[in-house]
């Protein structure tokens, strides 16, 4: 499970020819929770992950926090099994289990997934339609089907769930093309979080005893 969260936010793999326009309701509901979104500096938010693999019967659930500087594509993700940290220019992926640090390059490529982008990934490399609304308990989602226009990537579709009175992100859920789904519920968002720009660093100090290992 080392890399649950990576195959979460960071994809890459297969075709999906089911859109073949820009659906306009789906386009103005995003484009007014992108602005809501872009409106704040620093977001923290509770979620839980979900992996259901069919073909091996078996899930996996954990509980975790994201804290997002997107403007700066900043992150720092804590899950029950690693953390993810990047200053925008380096990633840290800690696994905990290993005893490991790898650190890799950002991509910043306007198409790359990734935890900074999670509230704002439907925004290029995607085609999408709104797919009606779910009531769950007392508040309303709207459901919006993305698929990718990009011929490589390993998923077909990600479904959005926008809770229709906070004009945000509730839900993600990604199909891939081996039959799994991830699904990425927030819990809790809390918009404009003061926190040191350290949240954003990776400092060895306080990881004794884990090898770091340079893959850039």
């Amino acid at each position: 499970m080392k890399k649950i969260l990576l195959s979460l936010l960071i994809l890459s793999g297969v075709h999906y020819t089911g859109y073949t326009q820009t659906d306009a309701k789906a386009k103005a509901i995003l484009a007014e929770v992108s602005k809501k979104y872009k409106s704040y500096d620093v977001v923290k938010t509770e979620f839980s992950f979900l992996l259901e693999s069919p073909q091996n019967g078996t899930k996996d659930t954990q509980q975790g926090t994201l804290t997002v500087r997107s403007k700066a594509n900043k992150f720092r993700v804590v899950m029950t099994e690693q953390e993810i940290i990047s200053d925008g220019k380096s990633q840290w992926t800690y696994l905990k289990k290993d005893k490991e640090v790898q650190v890799s390059a950002v991509d910043n490529n306007s198409d790359a997934l990734n935890p900074a982008r999670i509230f704002t990934l439907y925004e290029t490399g995607f085609k999408y339609a709104y797919n009606g609304e779910k009531k769950i308990g007392a508040k309303t989602y709207q459901m919006i089907d993305l698929a990718p226009t990009d011929a490589k990537k390993s998923y077909f579709k990600i479904r959005l769930g926008i809770d229709k009175a906070a004009h945000q992100v509730a839900s993600v859920l990604i199909f891939d093309k081996n039959g799994n789904k991830y699904t990425y519920t927030v819990k809790t968002f809390v918009p404009n979080v003061k926190v040191p720009e350290s949240t954003f660093a990776f400092d060895a100090k306080k990881y004794p005893g884990v090898e770091i290992v340079d893959l850039r």
